[in-house]
């Protein structure tokens, strides 16, 4: 699919231009490298918390996907666990290991994940998504979106990593867009992760990790997944409003499926799409796992 399909009226102009500069002129970029280290971009589910200090199918892949990965020089994620009011870039040079759930072991709350953050990179980002505002944070650090994926992928902690929050008042188009936005930092080795779920539907999860999943979880993670092979954006975007009924219950609210578009807008129509894992959690969760390139 050419890139025009993948940019509505909004931002059009704005994008062309800085796509076009991107491609015609060296940036001055804090994490140098060159098109021989052009990285995959990557979407994950994480589900429950859990699965940072569990050994299950799923977080065995992922400690088998990180040795097989190209090492990144840097990882920007957009988790579904910080959506803001505004767009904002993660710029605290040692970001803080973020435990934003409860009732969970004390193991789980212990947990730590020191990688470095990358504040030029930050600021590069924030550069690079002008005509968009985008603010940097201090405060923030790794989400449990991030970290409990990133401690099975890249268990040393030695990538710098830092966050792009979701900004909730953006369309589905608009969160694609930020990720085309994006996509030039796949040229300089950074790493694109985004963190989510395909089917997220916490009010019907079971207790039993095992369940077996819903008729329509199985039917929306496998519409999904065809429509990423055929890049369907009719689907991806929701704009078949026969499907409604099917979205409510995948998503009873949008924030998981997000980070899947930002994923999509950063690869392009040269990235083989292939699915690193497939399966359910707690009947509700989808743990599909989408490497683009």
């Amino acid at each position: 699919m050419q890139r025009r399909n993948f940019i509505t009226a909004s931002l059009a102009s704005a994008l062309a231009v800085l796509l076009g500069d991107a491609e015609a002129k060296e940036i001055v970029n804090p994490v140098k490298g060159s098109v021989n280290a052009r990285m995959p971009v990557l979407f994950v589910g994480h589900g429950s918390p859990m699965n940072a200090i569990q050994d299950n199918p799923f977080t065995r892949h992922l400690q088998q996907l990180g040795q097989t990965l190209p090492k990144p020089r840097a990882i920007v994620v957009v988790s579904a666990h910080w959506v803001r009011d505004s767009t904002l870039v993660m710029a605290s040079p040692k970001p803080q290991t973020i435990h934003d759930f409860g009732g969970f072991p004390k193991a789980l709350s212990d947990m730590q994940y020191p990688c470095p953050g990358h504040p030029a990179l930050a600021a590069q980002i924030k550069q690079q998504l002008v005509p968009l505002q985008v603010g940097a944070d201090m405060q923030w650090g790794l989400d449990h979106g991030a970290w409990t994926v990133l401690h099975h992928l890249y268990p040393k902690a030695d990538i710098p990593v830092i966050q792009l929050s979701m900004n909730g008042h953006m369309t589905l188009t608009q969160h694609m867009q930020v990720g085309i936005m994006l996509r030039s930092l796949r040229q300089n080795g950074v790493l694109i992760l985004g963190s989510g779920n395909i089917v997220h539907s916490l009010p019907m999860s079971a207790d039993d990790i095992n369940a077996k999943p819903y008729d329509w979880a199985v039917e929306f993670d496998a519409l999904t997944k065809a429509a990423l092979l055929q890049r369907n954006l009719d689907h991806l975007l929701a704009k078949d409003k026969r499907q409604y009924p099917l979205w409510q219950q995948a998503h009873p609210t949008i924030e998981h499926y997000l980070p899947l578009l930002y994923t999509l807008g950063a690869s392009d129509e040269l990235d083989k799409i292939s699915f690193p894992f497939e399966g359910f959690q707690e009947a509700a969760f989808s743990m599909r796992s989408v490497r683009f390139g």
